[in-house]
């Protein structure tokens, strides 16, 4: 067909004549069901379409409408209802798929190719696999999960079938034989349940629903390993690896998940490390107890403990401390499930064969969540501080050189090391009888490691306002930053500089080299009014309050120590009470030998960012883009709130941003938060951007597609 022919026939396959034309034409073996699924669209001969005939395009083109957009003018494929958000290939639609242009597409040319391994295996499945979904009614209704799925499971019509129950949903991997299926078990007390199966859903591979039961299975089979759960991750407590000089201990373990990549089913695990304190929580309080004495024990114990993590060995189970019951000691006694009573004491030594040493410690309060988002009461749970072990480091430890050191040492593992543990995880699935029996039960296969080509990428062009810094392989150019001017900076005139007695020859020293390397980058910075108090946070905090006043563009405090108190009242001080750019630093920081220009660049580049400045910039080949960043963190002590970080660029280059912190209430869409915040950060622009790109933690992309498409819409 000549272009000129093309060109008429896709004029004419626009017009409704034509459209009718190629529905009369259709066969009656193409006909459909009402509600077809999109993955059903036949797109394996459409190399072939530019040759075929006018009406053969027609239909081609009305069966396309009919099945993908029909009743859903104007919306996105994530928006439609029913059906057709039961599958993850509804999320996009390629229907020229084996175009090599279209397929090649998301491969880029520039770079050296390089062959990567990637933390992904590949699981296979029958191609005409899955998954029925059944729901579980119990008469008389019973509130037990446990005793649910324990009675559930005792029939031999289930027990040698691969199955998931979570007390109410049942997912099998084999039908069963009627639609409704009826049993009937007795409890231990004698009481007769009946159970009704009902099939109310046949699902298949590509599924959401199969791959939140998919990473069920391997969490099923990592337990099987020899691993626990703690958090979302699995550990393997048998393989320790000690740091005695700092009584740390860290938990070998890996985060996995089953996600679907472009229509294959993917295992993806990731080395991780759970660091344990070999320090119980009564040795942390007989320090605290040491340091302050008996005057303020209490207060300082739940200041420091209530919201800790703890772990308690005996069952590799984790607890949050939401309280110190004082009054509750080893000696008194609860009530167990069966209704008799019994001390502490007496519990851990029949239960676990543990003898308790100090008959006078408190207890640990933790609220055990609920698994069921109802109204129940919490269920409370006693800890006994001598058996529960710490988790994580402290913001103290986090500040020691040598104890991060040591801890890196250990995780932070080679590509080598890690490729290693990674076969090493596969060759243990694969091995164990166990759990290669799980997989096989499901109709699943563990596949190979996928391996693909990538590619290392030129090093980016760092712009500044003379001077184009092209960084080597370790990606460095902060000693470019001292003799190359910054895109732009605002003359830092009126300031303070609020320091000990003690530090106030480190700090005419600092403020030397700060001067020197601020005048060669292009950042002026005049002498600062150096205010000098006595070491302790109420005199910095009275100091701030008799000093700064609006017209001060910066505050800087040369802090005596990294103790918290020093810089929470600081920071609160001058970001609530009087909003002032501020910048702080500890003594021993600026006292390091042969690293003081080094230090003054990298205080300099902050507070000219503070002020407004912009250091470097980078080529953008998209234009009028919007660079999107979001951070959802939860409330340690109020668990009904959580704190939204929200960042966007204002600007083609990308180097000005629009910031702003939201309290939010974790029950109210993030959505609405974001939709907010959005607006106003478009509003600092000259005009709506044409393309976004989001990022961020603690929240799902979900939350940000309502945000995004109703910003669209109003531009």
């Amino acid at each position: 067909m000549s272009g000129r022919a093309r060109v008429r026939a896709r004029g004419l396959a626009r017009s409704p004549s034509a459209a009718e034309a190629g529905r009369t034409c259709a066969p009656p073996s193409r006909s459909r069901s009402p509600s077809p699924s999109p993955t059903s669209v036949d797109t394996g001969n459409n190399e072939a379409s530019s040759t075929s005939s006018f009406v053969g395009t027609s239909r081609m083109s009305q069966s396309c409408q009919d099945v993908v957009s029909s009743g859903d003018t104007g919306c996105t494929f994530t928006e439609r209802g029913g059906k057709i958000r039961q599958d993850f290939k509804d999320l996009s639609v390629c229907t020229r798929e084996k175009l090599a242009h279209v397929r090649d597409c998301k491969r880029g040319s520039s770079g050296v190719p390089v062959k990567l391994v990637a933390n992904l295996f590949s699981l296979d499945l029958p191609l005409d696999w899955q998954l029925y979904q059944y729901h579980v009614a119990y008469v008389p209704d019973i509130e037990s999960r446990r005793l649910r799925i324990a009675l559930l499971y005792s029939h031999k019509a289930l027990s040698n079938k691969a199955k998931a129950f979570d007390g109410a949903i049942l997912f099998l991997s084999q039908k069963l034989e009627a639609k409704v299926t009826e049993l009937s078990s007795e409890t231990s007390r004698g009481n007769t349940v009946k159970m009704t199966i009902t099939l109310t859903g046949e699902l298949p591979a590509s599924s959401p629903v199969c791959t939140q039961v998919f990473s069920i299975i391997f969490r099923k089979i990592l337990k099987k390993l020899a691993m626990y759960q703690i958090g979302r991750n699995f550990y393997k407590p048998s393989e320790p690896v000690e740091i005695p000089q700092h009584k740390l201990s860290l938990w070998p373990g890996f985060a996995i998940s089953v996600s679907q990549f472009e229509s294959r089913l993917l295992f993806t695990a990731d080395v991780s490390y759970k660091v344990l304190r070999n320090e119980t929580v009564l040795e942390f309080m007989a320090g605290i107890c040491q340091e302050t004495g008996m005057s303020c024990f209490t207060q300082m114990c739940e200041k420091q403990l209530l919201g800790l993590v703890v772990l308690t060995r005996y069952n590799n189970k984790t607890y949050r401390i939401d309280d110190i019951d004082w009054s509750v000691k080893p000696t008194h006694t609860f009530r167990k499930k069966d209704g008799t009573e019994v001390t502490y004491v007496d519990y851990y030594k029949q239960q676990y064969d543990i003898t308790l040493s100090d008959l006078n410690q408190p207890v640990l309060v933790s609220l055990l969540k609920s698994k069921r988002n109802d109204s129940t009461e919490a269920r409370v749970a006693h800890l006994i501080p001598e058996l529960c072990f710490l988790t994580g480091l402290t913001r103290q430890a986090t500040t020691d050189f040598q104890l991060m050191k040591a801890v890196a040492g250990e995780t932070r593992l080679s590509p080598m090391g890690r490729q290693q543990r990674l076969a090493r995880l596969a060759d243990d699935i694969q091995r164990n009888k166990d759990a290669r029996f799980e997989l096989e039960s499901w109709g699943l296969h563990f596949g190979c490691q996928m391996s693909l080509t990538g590619r290392v990428l030129p090093s980016e062009k760092i712009l500044m306002q003379d001077h184009v810094c092209q960084p080597g392989s370790a990606a460095e150019w902060s000693k470019d930053m001292r003799n190359c001017k910054i895109l732009s900076a605002q003359s830092l005139n009126k300031w303070l500089i609020i320091c000990s007695n003690r530090d106030e020859k480190v700090t005419e020293d600092f403020l030397h080299c700060l001067r020197r390397v601020g005048s060669s980058m292009g950042f002026n910075v005049d002498y600062p009014k150096i205010i000098k108090v006595q070491e302790n946070p109420a005199a910095f905090l009275s100091a701030l309050q008799r000093h700064v006043d609006p017209n001060v563009q910066l505050v800087m405090c040369i802090l005596p120590s990294n103790q918290k108190s020093y810089y929470d009242s600081i920071k609160k001080y001058l970001s609530s009470v009087c909003p002032v750019p501020s910048q702080c630093a500890l003594t021993r920081t600026l006292n390091k030998q042969g690293m003081v220009m080094s230090i003054a660049t990298k205080i300099a580049m902050q507070m000219a960012c503070k002020l407004g400045g912009e250091l470097w910039a980078v080529e953008i080949p998209l234009k009028s883009l919007m660079v999107v960043g979001i951070d959802v963190c939860k409330d340690e002590f109020n668990k009904g709130m959580v704190v939204v970080g929200f960042v966007a660029s204002i600007n083609p280059g990308i180097t000005r941003w629009f910031s702003r912190c939201i309290l939010q209430r974790t029950t109210t869409d993030v959505a609405d938060c974001l939709k907010e915040r959005s607006t106003d950060g478009i509003g600092t622009t000259a005009a709506c951007p044409r393309g976004w790109s989001c990022t961020g933690t603690g929240w799902g992309t979900a939350s940000c597609r309502p945000c995004l498409n109703t910003r669209f819409r109003s531009c």
